[in-house]
């Protein structure tokens, strides 16, 4: 079967295409978010397995959690994806999404993992170094690994950084095989 990130991106460039063309890339920012995360959910997820449900009665309860939120468009997308039985692509195609939407606000989400909690200064010279080094706004979404031992992994669009001590450990071992 084909990669889930190859299914779910012509779905997330034509949802872009229509967001742009309509001045909405927030209001479907928004929307994707939401129905990503009730597909995500083990309850959510349980109601569109059920195996009575037709692809539009799937669709149909899905716009209708979203409510005020929904609109028209955005309705005709999720039917689209219900009939062609693509509705576990939702997370995907938000993160996807989302990721043609930092492009184009020329912004990045860099992914640090640290051993320890940084403060609120190191986080703020991280992301001003990150800034520069990709040329893009850059905020970060930090988490805690102590399995790093000490130091950080970074990771923002196609760059890696692992300066961790865990990773450097690593490196001198495979240096010391014979």
């Amino acid at each position: 079967m084909a990669e889930i990130s190859t299914l779910a991106r012509p779905y997330a460039k034509a949802a872009f295409a229509t967001a742009q063309a309509a001045d909405a890339v927030s209001a479907w920012a928004d929307l994707l978010s939401f129905v990503a995360q009730v597909t995500t959910d083990s309850e959510g997820r349980r109601a569109l397995a059920h195996p009575t449900l037709t692809a539009e009665q799937k669709a149909k309860w899905l716009n209708e959690l979203a409510g005020d939120a929904n609109f028209d468009a955005a309705a005709r997308f999720i039917q689209v994806l219900a009939d062609n039985s693509r509705l576990e692509l939702l997370s995907e195609i938000n993160d996807q999404f989302d990721a043609l939407r930092r492009q184009l606000d020329a912004s990045a989400v860099a992914h640090v993992e640290s051993a320890f909690d940084l403060t609120d200064a190191q986080q703020a010279t991280l992301s001003e170094a990150l800034s520069r080094r990709l040329n893009k706004q850059v905020s970060l979404d930090v988490s805690i690994n102590a399995d790093l031992v000490g130091g950080v992994v970074i990771r923002a669009d196609d760059l890696v950084i692992d300066g961790s001590v865990s990773g450097k450990l690593a490196k001198l071992a495979e240096q010391l095989k014979p």
